[in-house]
Order: structure tokens, then C-alpha cells, then sequence
């Protein structure tokens, strides 16, 4: 029977769908009609020059494959100007925070004037300011004797000034203020990867670059031991959608010889942020170490390439540990012990029985991507942490090579002017 027979008009029409989303993801500028022209060409040719459904389904992902490639060689030397219709603060739902409307005034903090509070976060205050010389700054204000475990301001301050990189958000100064409360002080950048991705501000390119700067901020702390334990889109800053990107928010990460830390095997697992928590703290593992970051960054890929930045799980809304748990297990597969071996040492595993479900292909979950960021999530986004992607073992591979070959450059960051968007150095 010839194969074209059982292909169905809606799985032509799911393909197309794809390939354009495809055409539209690598330019952000790409008009939708031009992008369904090219994408219906496409289809078409993969029709009919293949001679099986599986040879179909190849020929239409070269094509998804081919359209980022030449997008790549006639991205390489441009740049998307700022766009000054974008307001620079947002509401950030995972922070808890409010918005605020900025006006003249504002109190003083310290030496900064004009202070206008812009989030106001379960554990701080972050305010928009100015520092004596003009420099726009970001006053995160927190009140440490209330704080509870895993947040730390102490141990924050401490770990901002250790990890100090091109790729880690600047710690400007800190001070005491009246009250018992702590002053910390940032540059104000402009944006965060969250709301590029809302928004559809980045193109493929300008990811790849973003997610570059995320590995390599990685890297460096995983080798001074650093544990960040909340890695998600608005923690990943930068100044424009070209970058270069930077890791901010440290209030919860660990260390094993800082005096704020748990032990090495005691660790908290109320840690990370709904989605992008790794599937070991939802069973209670308190040991786990730096493929927990790595597990959250794979999900923050997966979210960054998807066709409409669709987070790859879903914790519910009310961002239920259980619903998780199902989410992941329905698009990974329930895990067992042949694919999970360390569920034998997980405190809550067995608790709760759950349904059998059959793991999905990655191209069933990630859709009219590029094959090679595809790839890297499936080497991130895994249930045995030992099998996870290290950040140092990234550069070597060849998935993540491939993925990031081709990414901007990045100019040293401005030592002064207007930077700022707080959102991610709220907590």
C-alpha cells in the first residue's frame, strides 16, 4: 500500500503548521504569510520525494533544520535594536511579585535617591534608584532576621562576591539599614529571558547566545561548588536581547564550606521554582548536587526552542508537587528502576502509586525544532542525575556544540548607564 494512502490531511496540515512556526521562530521580523509559503513549499517536496511516512517526517525536520541554518549565516553580524515600546518592568508571577508605577520622588536608601520600589518579592523589596554618579541601580532590600531556610541574605552576599564572573549579575555594595535591615545593591538591567520569550523579542540566534552565557555562568560556580537551586527564565538577565546574559538571584544557593549552608546530605528540597524543579525533590532526596541545576536549565532550553515558549511541564496552578510529578511522568514515562536506579534511595519513593505511562519521543515533545537543541534537552531534561549533561562535560559535546555554534559574540558589558530589569534578583 502505497504510504502517502494513510496519511491523513491533518497529519499534512500538523506539518506545515511546524515547518512555518519553524520559519517564523528563526526571524522574529518573518511575516506569517511569507512564513506559510515556505513552509508549504517545503511539505510539499517532502511529499513528494519521499518514498515512506518515516523518510516524510525526516525530510519535513531537515527542513526545520535547514531554515535555522540559513537563518544563522545571515544573522551572524546583525543585531535587534531595542525596542522602546517594551515597558522595562513586569509583573513576575513566579516571584510573587507586585508592580508598581513609577513616578518622581521616591524615598532614600543609604546614599541612593529617588528610590521607587518596582517588585516587592516574599523575601524582599526591590527598588529602582540612582547612585551618586548618575548610574541607574536596582536596591534590593530584604530583612534577614525574618528570612527562613533556604533563604539567606548572609549567605547570598557571600556567594555573589565568590562567584563574581562575566556571566554572574555584579554585586555593587551592600549595607546595613535601621530595622535589622540589608541593603543590596545591583546594576538595574533591562531585561529578562522570561519576558523576551513572552513577548517573542529573541530569535533563535539570540537565544542560543542567552543560553551560551547561562552554561557558561554554570560552569564556573559548579566548579567553585556552588549550588544555585533556582534556575528559570526570569532569573537569566541581560541588557538587550543580544546579551550577554547574566545568572542573578542567589538567595538559596549552596555551598558545602559556607557557614549559611545545610549539610552536604541534609540538603532542603523546598528548593527551585514550580516547573523547572528536577523530579529528585519532589520524592524527598536530600543529597542531590549539581545536576539539579542541570535538569532546570535543560527545562529552561526546552521552554527557550519550543514553538510558542511553552514550559515543558506543568505543575497546575497552584504549582502542586503531585501535578508535577504527573506532568513529568506522563511526557517522560513513568520512570522504574531500570531507568531511574537511584529511586531505591529516594525517601518518598513508593509512597504513592502512579499510573504507567509510556515514554513520548522528543520530537513528539518538542515539535518543529531544531534537531540539535532538541538533542541537548535530551541529554539535560533525564530522571538518573548521573546521566545528566554536567556544565563542564558541555563543552565537549557535540549536541551543545552544534547548538551554540554560530552565537554573537559579546562586547565587555557597559561599566555604567542605564541597566534594569530587578526582576530577577528578587526571592
Amino acid at each position: 500500500m502505497d504510504w502517502r494512502i494513510e496519511l491523513g490531511f491533518t497529519d499534512r496540515l500538523r506539518a506545515i503548521q511546524s515547518l512555518t512556526a519553524a520559519h517564523q521562530q528563526t526571524a522574529s521580523s518573518s511575516a506569517f504569510a511569507e512564513a506559510q509559503a515556505k513552509a508549504r513549499q517545503c511539505e510539499t517536496e517532502a511529499y513528494e520525494k519521499a518514498t515512506s511516512k518515516e523518510a516524510y517526517d525526516q525530510l519535513c525536520q531537515q527542513a526545520i533544520d535547514n531554515a535555522e541554518r540559513a537563518f544563522k549565516v545571515t544573522s551572524t553580524d546583525c543585531s535587534t535594536p531595542e525596542r522602546d515600546d517594551i515597558p522595562i518592568l513586569k509583573e513576575n508571577p513566579d516571584s510573587s511579585t507586585e508592580r508598581y508605577a513609577e513616578g518622581n520622588g521616591g524615598e532614600t536608601i543609604g546614599a541612593y535617591t529617588s528610590c521607587t520600589p518596582c517588585f516587592d518579592g516574599l523575601h524582599s523589596t526591590i527598588y529602582k534608584s540612582h547612585a551618586e554618579d548618575g548610574t541607574v541601580c536596582a536596591v534590593k532590600v530584604t530583612t534577614p532576621h525574618l528570612m527562613t531556610a533556604p533563604h539567606d541574605t548572609a549567605r547570598e552576599i557571600r556567594l555573589l562576591h565568590e562567584a563574581s564572573s562575566e556571566n554572574v549579575v555584579t554585586l555593587v555594595e551592600t549595607f546595613n539599614l535601621d530595622g535589622g535591615r540589608m541593603a543590596m545593591v545591583f546594576p538595574f538591567i533591562k531585561y529578562d529571558l522570561a519576558q523576551l520569550l513572552q513577548r517573542d523579542m529573541v530569535t533563535a540566534t539570540q537565544i542560543r547566545s542567552i543560553l551560551r552565557d547561562l552554561f557558561k555562568a554554570l560552569q564556573h560556580i559548579h566548579h567553585m561548588g556552588i549550588l544555585h537551586r533556582d534556575i528559570k527564565t526570569s532569573n537569566i538577565l541581560m541588557d538587550s536581547p543580544d546579551g550577554p546574559a547574566y545568572l542573578a538571584d542567589f538567595g538559596i544557593a549552596w555551598k558545602e564550606d559556607d557557614p549559611g549552608s545545610e549539610p552536604k546530605e541534609s540538603k532542603i528540597t523546598d528548593v527551585g521554582t514550580t516547573h523547572y524543579r528536577a523530579p529528585e525533590l519532589l520524592f524527598g532526596y536530600k543529597a542531590y548536587g549539581p545536576s539539579l541545576d542541570l535538569w532546570a536549565a535543560g527545562c529552561v532550553v526546552g521552554e527557550a526552542i519550543a514553538v510558542g515558549h511553552r514550559p515543558l511541564f506543568d505543575s497546575g496552578p497552584l504549582g502542586s508537587d503531585l501535578s508535577l510529578v504527573h506532568s513529568i511522568f506522563s511526557t517522560l514515562g513513568t520512570p522504574d528502576e531500570s531507568v531511574w536506579p537511584d529511586v531505591e534511595i529516594l525517601p518518598d519513593w513508593g509512597k504513592v502509586e502512579f499510573f504507567t505511562y509510556p515514554p513520548r519521543s522528543w520530537q513528539e515533545i518538542l515539535p518543529a525544532v531544531s534537531s540539535k537543541g532538541r538533542d541537548l534537552v535530551s541529554r539535560l531534561v533525564r530522571y538518573q542525575g548521573s546521566e545528566r549533561l554536567s556544565a563542564e562535560e558541555l563543552k565537549q559535546c557535540q549536541p551543545a556544540m552544534r547548538f551554540f555554534s554560530g552565537c554573537n559574540t559579546h562586547s565587555p558589558p557597559p561599566s555604567s548607564g542605564e541597566m534594569g530589569s530587578p526582576a530577577g534578583i528578587a526571592n
